[in-house]
């Protein structure tokens, strides 16, 4: 487990990220607010490094800024920007909020790959979500995974798989006594 200064520096490198970002796009705080329904004081909060955003919420706000979440990592981390990506030289982020913790493992032109580790009790946030622009494959490495896929709610456990079209909602939660590991891949059209 990370210690808590190393936790809170990564938070404040993902705001500052946000921030860069977001005066790129030529963006207020409020204007991003509003692309994404947040407040513009919960985006100050994430670009000052005093929150940690759900899951969810970081795919939202990557969205509102044109990237997606493996730019946004590797605008963020240390990771490989080639093909071969090192377990320990991967792009790390940990969501408290989620209880979750994300590893770029990959970004190609259309293609992106991450890991999520969802702790016990862990949740991708507190709606459902889905990515308008992007056809996306999850895949359970390890552990027990409940899924809300539109109105239905499934159980996935280690080996089993879905699709998902773009816009498709969805939200993830982690009911079982142990963490568990996806493996979730982005194909942009």
């Amino acid at each position: 487990m990370e210690n808590r200064s190393a936790v809170l520096l990564k938070q404040e490198l993902i705001g500052q990220h946000v921030r860069r970002l977001r005066r790129r796009s030529g963006l207020t705080a409020r204007a991003l607010g509003r692309r994404t329904t947040f407040s513009a004081s919960f985006i100050s909060q994430l670009e000052n490094g005093l929150v940690s955003p759900s899951i969810g919420s970081m795919q939202k706000i990557a969205a509102a800024l044109g990237v997606t979440m493996g730019e946004f990592f590797t605008g963020v981390g240390e990771g490989a920007t080639g093909t071969i990506v090192r377990a320990k030289e991967r792009a790390r982020f940990a969501s408290d909020w989620s209880s979750a913790a994300l590893e770029s493992a990959g970004l190609g032109r259309r293609l992106e790959a991450t890991v999520i580790r969802l702790s016990r009790g862990g949740r991708s946030g507190k709606h459902p979500y889905g990515h308008d622009t992007a056809e996306d494959y999850a895949f359970v490495l390890k552990g027990t995974v409940s899924l809300t896929l539109g109105p239905d709610r499934h159980v996935l456990q280690t080996g089993d798989a879905v699709c998902f079209q773009p816009g498709e909602l969805r939200l993830w939660s982690n009911p079982g006594r142990q963490d568990a590991r996806l493996l979730f891949i982005s194909v942009r059209g």
